[in-house]
């Protein structure tokens, strides 16, 4: 049960003190009677109206990002714009934050939301959860590539990845890039462009497409989101079993 005040606040009806007032006022029914103090504890499935209106509590929420590049994968940051930046206030719900990071360059989809064992679970290495991500490369990746990459990298630190798979989709060796597809099972930092480095390859350009079931929709424009749809949160969750 939360407190009434918590209950209409969480769910972005107002600010603390401007519940506070919309209680006092007598503006709030709960279970059909008007209630008064914020104190009040309610259930989360109680029925709640304010001045008429229905409020419905959703513990949880989950929006699919088209992270735009120049923008950190952070909740906060004094300097520079975050993802958390890019939500209307509405949909800024408490601890809600990006599942794993995009490097600031990096684009396409992300995660956000206040599910923390959701997240965790996406992200911990045991779950296997692919993740599948477009590259320009500056370098021309090869069958070797992709039979490195599968096999597991070591990287120079001693970092040792599990195995990936390499789609190349083009070749161009007389301005020596190529452009391929990716997907690794794991999150360790700047992991794509350190795969391949090792191999003498500079990444030029990364977009992630995919996470577990979950696909960047061609109509999302960079910057935009969108609540995941009952079908997406309902893979993905299988996913993460």
């Amino acid at each position: 049960m939360l407190r009434l005040d918590k209950f209409l606040a969480n769910m972005k009806v107002g600010s603390r003190s401007q519940v506070h007032e919309i209680i006092k006022a007598g503006q709030v029914t709960v279970n059909g009677k008007v209630c008064r103090s914020a104190k009040q504890k309610v259930k989360e499935d109680a029925e709640v109206l304010v001045n008429g209106q229905a409020v419905v509590y959703q513990q949880y929420h989950y929006f699919l990002l088209n992270k735009p590049a120049g923008v950190l994968s952070a909740t906060e940051d004094s300097r520079q714009k975050t993802v958390l930046d890019l939500l209307k206030d509405q949909d800024r719900y408490q601890k809600i934050a990006p599942v794993g990071r995009l490097d600031k360059d990096t684009t396409g989809l992300l995660l956000l939301t206040n599910d923390g064992q959701l997240a965790h679970q996406l992200l911990a290495p045991e779950y296997h959860v692919p993740k599948t991500y477009y590259a320009l490369l500056a370098g021309v990746a090869n069958e070797e590539t992709a039979k490195a990459i599968a096999a597991g990298l070591t990287l120079k630190d001693g970092t040792e990845l599990k195995p990936g798979q390499l789609k190349i989709l083009r070749q161009d060796k007389d301005q020596e890039q190529s452009e391929i597809e990716i997907t690794i099972t794991e999150g360790k930092y700047h992991q794509v462009k350190r795969m391949f480095a090792s191999q003498g390859m500079k990444v030029l350009k990364l977009k992630r497409l995919s996470m577990g079931p979950l696909t960047l929709p061609a109509d999302l424009a960079p910057g935009s989101y969108r609540p995941l749809t009952e079908e997406e949160l309902a893979a993905l969750k299988q996913v993460a079993l």
